[in-house]
């Protein structure tokens, strides 16, 4: 079952398509991080504002550094030893759309540790962009039964794996890193 998933999704990204599927914190929308029309096609379901940034899960700590230019040494230490699934905006984004970097140049990312979404990155090779599955402004669903029918229906594919999962699930905590190391927490 979910390696047939993670096939169909990835069939769909690499057209073009955008997704709806489940992740470690609350389903997100998602696509190809390095498609812009893909991206696009995310901001205009959500009714979103283009400067308003989303976030790429990476599967792995270890490919930080092909997407940002200069990772902070203590970011892999926060990932290891974060108790919530934590996504960290750090300076220096690369190798991705423009249309997911900050005007100042950050990027957020979270390294996902959720089967599904570890197995479509590693099969994609790319990471994969990540946003709220709701209409931008109202509240974030925190399970699918909470999703709104007009993000359902406005996806390409909706990945059929814990749409009976009636768990309230969170979103990330979220922090944004200098190079230098400080920090500050955005979301906790």
């Amino acid at each position: 079952m979910l390696r047939e998933e993670v096939t169909k999704a990835l069939k769909v990204i690499q057209e073009g398509g955008i997704i709806l599927y489940p992740t470690d914190t609350i389903w997100g929308i998602g696509c190809d991080a390095t498609n812009t029309e893909a991206i696009v096609k995310i901001q205009r379901l959500k009714q979103r504002d283009e400067a308003k940034s989303m976030i790429i899960l990476l599967d792995s700590d270890n490919k930080l550094e092909s997407y940002i230019s200069e990772v902070p040494s203590i970011a892999y230490d926060l990932i290891e030893y974060a108790e919530n699934p934590l996504t960290l905006i750090m300076p220096g984004a690369k190798n991705v759309s423009a249309a997911l970097i900050s005007a100042d140049g950050s990027l957020g990312v979270r390294i996902v540790k959720h089967d599904f979404c570890q197995q479509l990155i590693q099969r994609l090779r790319k990471p994969l962009v990540s946003t709220s599955a709701n209409i931008s402004g109202k509240p974030s669903p925190q399970n699918f039964g909470q999703i709104d029918q007009e993000i359902i229906d406005g996806v390409d594919y909706v990945v059929n794996l814990e749409q009976y999962d009636t768990e309230l699930k969170r979103p990330s905590t979220i922090m944004r890193l200098q190079p230098d190391g400080r920090f500050e927490f955005i979301r906790r």
